[in-house]
Order: C-alpha cells, then sequence, then structure tokens
C-alpha cells in the first residue's frame, strides 16, 4: 500500500518516524524543526490516516508492511522512532519479518497496559460513523485536540465528506488492537528503547519498565513527548 510522506535530509543512514493513532506525519513537525539527525530521514501517514488511504485491514502486520515496503533500499541503517500505536508498528519491525532490518527501535509512549472498558471505548470509536462539521475549520479544531497536535495541525488531519468536513482518519483504525508486547520483543533482533512523558496519564514508567529495564521518563512532556519536549526526544533517540 502506498503511503503519503515527507522525506528529507541525506545519506545511506535512514530515520523512520511513525505517529500513533488518529493523528498524521505531522506530529513529527515539532523534532524536524530542529533536525539533529545525520542522515535521512521519513514520516509517512500510515493507513487509514492523514493523506493515506483507508483499508479493509489496520493490523500491526499491515502497517509494518506497508512501512517496509515504503523505505526498502540500500540502508547502512535504519533508525525507526514510533509513537504510540506507530511505537507497537515499529516493534514489529524489529522483527525483521518485513523485509528490513533495524539496527534500533525506539517506542514513545506506547501503551501496554488495557482494561476492559478501554478495549470497548477501542471499539466504539471504530464502529462510529465519522463525524461530519459544517465548517473546515471546526473539523481543524478537533482534529489537533484528539491527535495531540494543537497548533502544529495541518489539513492533513481533515477532508472534505457529504458536503462537510470530517476528521481523515478511518474510524476502524481503532481496531488495531493492544500491542502483544511480550511477543513483538521476544521476536526483536535489534535493539529496543522505551520511553514516555513524564506526566504521560497513559502508561507509567514501570510498566514500560517491565519490557526495557532502561525505559526512561521526558521531562516536562505528557503523552506527546515529541511535541512537548522535542528536544528532549532528540537527546534520548541520539544517546541511546
Amino acid at each position: 500500500m502506498k503511503l503519503e510522506h515527507d522525506r528529507g535530509g541525506d545519506g545511506d543512514r535512514l530515520l523512520v518516524l511513525l505517529h500513533g493513532l488518529g493523528a498524521t506525519r505531522d506530529v513529527w513537525r515539532p523534532m524536524l524543526a530542529a533536525n539533529r539527525w545525520q542522515g535521512s530521514w521519513i514520516a509517512p501517514d500510515l493507513r487509514g490516516h492523514g493523506a493515506s488511504a483507508h483499508a479493509d485491514n489496520y493490523a500491526l502486520g499491515f502497517h509494518a508492511a506497508d512501512v517496509a515496503e515504503l523505505i526498502a533500499g540500500p540502508w547502512r541503517e535504519i533508525v525507526v522512532l514510533g509513537h504510540s500505536m506507530g511505537g507497537a508498528v515499529a516493534l514489529a519491525l524489529a522483527s525483521g519479518w518485513f523485509g528490513v532490518a533495524p539496527s534500533r527501535v525506539f517506542g514513545l509512549a506506547i501503551k501496554v497496559v488495557w482494561n476492559a472498558d478501554e478495549l470497548a471505548g477501542l471499539e466504539k470509536m471504530a464502529a462510529a460513523p465519522p463525524r461530519l462539521f459544517a465548517a473546515k475549520d471546526e473539523a481543524m479544531a478537533r482534529f489537533a485536540k484528539v491527535s495531540g497536535l494543537g497548533a502544529h495541525a495541518t489539513e492533513r488531519g481533515v477532508a472534505e465528506a457529504g458536503g462537510g468536513w470530517r476528521l481523515a482518519a478511518d474510524p476502524a483504525t481503532a481496531r488495531v488492537g493492544p500491542p502483544p508486547m511480550q511477543a513483538l520483543l521476544a521476536s526483536s533482533i535489534c535493539r529496543i528503547r522505551l520511553a514516555r512523558g513524564e506526566s504521560d496519564a497513559m502508561v507509567s514508567r514501570a510498566q514500560l519498565a517491565e519490557f526495557d529495564p532502561a525505559a526512561i521518563d521526558i521531562a516536562g512532556a505528557g503523552h506527546n513527548a515529541m511535541i512537548d519536549a522535542p528536544a528532549a526526544v532528540w537527546d534520548w533517540l541520539l544517546g541511546a
């Protein structure tokens, strides 16, 4: 599946940036504004999100296969940084099963513990028809809130439909489900590091430490640490 994406930099070291559920590649704009990566980078809209097409299946493996197809090439090094759901996709890529072999994978703010109410909420979200807004600005404001992008939100997050405007993301993307952390880590062929914003209400450092004893808190950040504290995320990525 063709993923719409941004890319930049140069060289044979590739940094892959994967956004979370309901967001777009724009979540990485604050980090890329102060780019410290020595090499090439690529940031896609995952299937069913932003400018990328909707699909029939949103399981982690399909997301990982899409990304692997996008980044195929003779790279000397591949590093993957994924946020929330994108972090789970990054862990799937760490298996090497999809034809790429990352040397390091970073999972930021992956929610690893889910209760029955939260799972029911995901299914309710997936089954609901897209909400239509009369004005584009209203849809943009809603997208800015649900994605956590705030002032960084762009038109990629909304789409014209039915005489109004809706969020671009397919509601069915919520059926991606909780990440099977034990299985993902057991299949990894590369080093994995986990982190979360220190005030992230969706996951605790203790929960992440069960899968990565070196898991850290990003100071001054909530769930969207790459927006709240981009310099600190760079420090973590480049120092690990």
